[in-house]
């Protein structure tokens, strides 16, 4: 009989080019997962049948990853998921475009999708996939890039529970940003994250240390942002991965220490014709080249910031972060090449113009964070919004005549989201009234938490 499956490299489109590929590397081990509202990749192992069969037909996913927190506690406060509904399973379709082979485990292929049916609305894969073809809409395709700062120690997840968090070893001492001397010492460790990531099409574009015990930042390839959300998403995952395996942690929570500034996750945007792919945030003709479109998009993403920030800073810690002099913003504001706005727009050429949405934290859910980041974009050139003035100097001392202050807590954040008539507009009443409540929650739990702050503040002076 004639052979009509191409043999084929990545991505495979369908269930066949997927098993072919599977024959192809010989692959003996599955794995099928997706992203909850945290952006914790939630799966499990299947035989090949169930693989094959879950990327034509689906399968069911227990609910409760839609229904508990990133410590698997139980939210009490949403309707998609709870004990009212049994935890059912809700459907997963899986996308066989994200067929991974895995770098750390022989024979062993990753494939991710999102929740459909009645679970597709809170779904934070979905929810970028709507924003996206809302721009496609609208006639552009939509290319992004995330960076990432994280803090690698030398401790396990036993060690580091068995110090309570507290004194921690880093990986390397001192400060040393962009240190050769130490990406030379440890190369071996540098160059398995760059060929691991390159192996899972994750490739990282530049990794450096930054300033900090132990703290590296890997900036991410360009990518359609759809591609570029997932890569992230996997980036972070497999880091923690990589170096759990050398007997190391990596963090990516926002701020872990008083002493150092924050871990950011910022986030690079662009605009392009959706025929023939040309950066539309690009006019020669223009001041810093940047065009009248991208000035409508940074506008959307100045006015609208304060309104979807929990989709961006979405935990406790996110908010020690945004505080003056840590490299993090505290207003909403913009500014050409400045690192001390909330958006800096870069004249990057016929190819590179771009966004940068600096509010992002490391800990962020890439999906939501690029959705709030676009989302917001595209309002503004549907509206067509005049950009306010851009900051000059520092934006902590003149943050801009009318820039509105960040809210300072997830709680205060959240009260905003949950009455924007924007937020309900760009995402749907369901996603907000759902992430809305798992935010209540996260800050409902900080509260009952009695803090080392609060001990040595109160327990003997008061």
């Amino acid at each position: 009989m004639t052979d009509t499956i191409p043999r084929i490299t990545l991505p495979p489109q369908n269930s066949a080019q997927l098993a072919r590929m599977l024959d192809d590397r010989g692959i003996r081990h599955h794995k099928i997962g997706a992203f909850d509202i945290d952006g914790v990749l939630r799966g499990k192992y299947v035989d090949r049948g169930k693989l094959l069969s879950a990327v034509e037909q689906g399968f069911g996913f227990c609910d409760v990853v839609l229904g508990w927190d990133s410590n698997d506690q139980l939210y009490d406060n949403t309707v998609v998921s709870g004990w009212h509904t049994g935890y059912r399973d809700a459907p997963v379709k899986l996308d066989p475009t994200t067929a991974r082979v895995l770098p750390f485990e022989p024979a062993t292929v990753l494939v991710i999708g999102g929740f459909t049916g009645d679970y597709a609305t809170v779904c934070p894969r979905g929810v970028l996939r709507r924003t996206l073809e809302r721009a496609a809409g609208l006639g552009y395709a939509v290319k992004a890039a995330l960076e990432y700062e994280f803090f690698v120690f030398d401790e396990t997840p036993h060690s580091a529970r068995e110090k309570g968090y507290r004194n921690l070893r880093p990986f390397t001492p001192g400060m040393f940003g962009y240190s050769v001397i130490r990406n030379t010492v440890h190369h071996e460790i540098y160059h398995e994250l760059l060929d691991s990531m390159a192996a899972m099409d994750c490739a990282i574009e530049g990794l450096h240390t930054e300033t900090g015990p132990g703290v590296l930042e890997a900036a991410i390839g360009v990518d359609d942002a759809a591609r570029a959300a997932d890569k992230a998403a996997l980036f972070k995952t497999f880091t923690k991965v990589l170096f759990q395996r050398r007997g190391l942690m990596a963090t990516f929570m926002a701020k872990w220490s008083n002493q150092y500034p924050g871990q950011s996750g910022h986030v690079h945007v662009s605009l392009c014709d959706a025929n023939t792919d040309v950066n539309l945030f690009h006019d020669a003709a223009r001041e810093h080249e940047l065009s009248e479109l991208m000035g409508h998009f940074l506008a959307g993403q100045v006015r609208y910031m304060p309104e979807l920030l929990p989709m961006v800073c979405s935990t406790i810690n996110a908010y020690r972060r945004l505080v003056p002099g840590m490299w993090a913003p505290t207003h909403a504001n913009w500014a050409v090449e400045n690192r001390t706005t909330a958006i800096r727009a870069i004249p990057g050429g016929a190819k590179g113009t771009r966004s940068e949405y600096r509010v992002g934290p490391a800990d962020a859910n890439p999906y939501l964070a690029l959705a709030a980041a676009i989302g917001s974009g595209l309002r503004g050139i549907e509206e067509r919004l005049p950009p306010p003035p851009p900051v000059v100097g520092n934006a902590y001392e003149n943050p801009g005549e009318h820039a509105a202050t960040l809210p300072g807590t997830l709680r205060e954040a959240t009260a905003k989201f949950r009455e924007s008539t924007v937020a309900r507009e760009l995402f749907g009443d369901v996603f907000v009234e759902h992430f809305a409540a798992t935010r209540d929650w996260e800050d409902r739990e900080n509260r009952k938490y009695i803090s080392d702050w609060d001990l040595a503040r109160y327990f003997e002076i008061i």
